[in-house]
């Protein structure tokens, strides 16, 4: 039999997933990672940490199935994105990555204003900290690279040390997240290298998604070495794992953050109204594209609620502490705790609970917490609709918070649309595998999809009513903008 392994790489874990020749999980296994805030707030992670997680989850996932490990054929990986670093030849980190959420890179954006236009223009992203090149420049001012040294994102870090530093490879849903791709000639773009002060012999080959990204055999747990065969950004890989593979699909991954993604078929479009152009992949050769919207703070508002305000010890208490608050309590929290990014790229927003009665308790709270998501969702969701001319009708939802049987309804209700919520939740690790899979020969992609499960929300909310609470959301956003 021939198994295959996916492997996310998240914000806040590695997980090492392992797939039957028909695609079905077979088991699976976490292992979490620091997440390293200092005094300024700046986040980081430990990337020795990280890869030691993934060789220990890998370990444990085909040990605990029992399978023999010849049996495994193939890896595909999926990453968290914009998250970044740099290393030396011999594979060691000169610092902590700079984790997507951190906007510790916020003076590298500001000198830069005035080539805004030019970087937006050439990358469809908007200048911002938020994505890998202002970190990049960052690092570089803050560390002692050499001519040598290794500029690159979570995936091309971990292609580099599984294969001993043979490859030194990413794809491009990755590289067009660093805000260096050029999105018309699909290369590294010479000017903005030189915008950012970032060498391109620093920066990684840029390789189709399902390519060969070398082999690798965990430093020696396997008895032979097995072909990464795909290589996709986790909001890239939900998308493919959703099965959106068509113009005008939407999905949305609710982690630690959010991606709302809309796929815009083999022709890039230029949002006007505050989303990125990205590639959605690039699978034998054929190029495809996304209008995305990234939000900051949706799962980490419910952290926020448990670790720092102490209203929760657990995500699963907080659909029914939001279905039993008080119907006529008015609090909206706009959770710009690292500022606020699409639509709105406001940086240096700062995080609002308005609206508060003397009535307004744990559950009130809790419930704007979870508001917030659904709110953050639907503004992305209008603004794509304002760029593509139609409305959206249909959304794909994963990730943990996507369990949430409020939140969902609350989502489908502000978004006046179907929700679907697929019934894994392991939607990175899948798309990642399942391309590796397909590209190994061992799934047929035009099967593979149909077997996925999903959970309808339908709006039942009345007009009035959801006008009344996005429009008290509208009116709190506009006091931190």
């Amino acid at each position: 039999m021939s198994y295959l392994l996916g492997i996310d790489q998240s914000t806040q874990g590695t997980k090492a997933i392992l797939f039957d020749p028909e695609g079905n999980i077979l088991r699976r296994a976490d292992a979490a990672h620091r997440q390293i805030v200092d005094k300024n707030g700046w986040v980081s992670h430990d990337p020795e940490e990280i890869y030691t997680n993934l060789l220990r989850a890998v370990r444990q996932v085909v040990e605990e199935a029992g399978i023999p490990r010849e049996d495994i054929a193939a890896l595909g990986i999926s990453n968290q994105r914009e998250t970044t670093l740099v290393w030396n030849r011999a594979g060691h980190p000169l610092a902590n990555a700079v984790v997507w959420q951190c906007g510790r890179a916020e003076n590298v954006a500001r000198k830069l204003r005035h080539q805004a236009d030019v970087i937006y223009e050439k990358t469809g992203l908007p200048l911002s900290p938020y994505f890998s090149a202002c970190k990049m420049a960052w690092l570089k001012d803050h560390t002692d690279p050499d001519r040598e040294a290794c500029f690159g994102t979570m995936d091309s870090f971990l292609i580099y040390r599984l294969t001993g530093g043979e490859k030194y490879l990413t794809d491009y849903s990755n590289a067009s997240r660093t805000q260096l791709l050029n999105l018309k000639t699909l290369e590294w773009d010479e000017e903005l290298c030189q915008i950012f002060g970032i060498p391109k012999n620093c920066l990684p080959e840029i390789r189709d998604s399902n390519s060969c990204f070398g082999y690798t055999d965990f430093q020696g747990f396997l008895k032979h070495k097995i072909p990464i065969l795909a290589l996709l950004g986790d909001s890239h890989a939900a998308l493919f794992g959703q099965g959106c593979h068509k113009k005008g699909m939407v999905k949305a991954t609710y982690g630690t953050g959010s991606s709302i993604m809309m796929h815009i078929g083999e022709t890039p479009v230029q949002s006007k109204a505050g989303l990125a152009t990205s590639l959605a992949w690039s699978i034998d050769g054929k190029v495809e594209y996304v209008l995305e919207g990234n939000i900051n703070y949706t799962g980490a508002v419910v952290t926020w609620l448990k670790e720092d305000m102490g209203l929760i010890k657990s995500a699963g208490e907080t659909a029914a502490l939001a279905q039993g608050a008080n119907p006529a309590d008015r609090t909206v929290l706009v959770p710009a705790f690292t500022g606020l990014s699409a639509p709105y790229w406001k940086q240096d927003a700062q995080a609002l609970l308005t609206g508060m009665g003397r009535t307004t308790g744990r559950a009130e709270i809790v419930r704007a917490a979870l508001d917030s998501i659904a709110f953050q969702v639907t503004d992305v969701l209008k603004a794509m609709e304002q760029d593509c001319g139609g409305q959206v009708r249909e959304l794909r939802a994963d990730g943990g918070p996507a369990a949430n049987p409020y939140l969902m309804q609350f989502q489908s209700d502000m978004a006046q649309a179907a929700v679907y919520v697929a019934e894994r939740e392991e939607l990175s690790a899948i798309g990642a595998a399942y391309l590796a899979g397909i590209t190994a020969g061992i799934y047929d992609r035009e099967n593979l999809f149909g077997k996925m499960g999903y959970q309808k929300y339908t709006p039942i909310m009345p007009r009035e009513e959801r006008a009344e609470k996005y429009g008290r959301w509208k009116a709190a956003v506009g006091l931190v903008l």
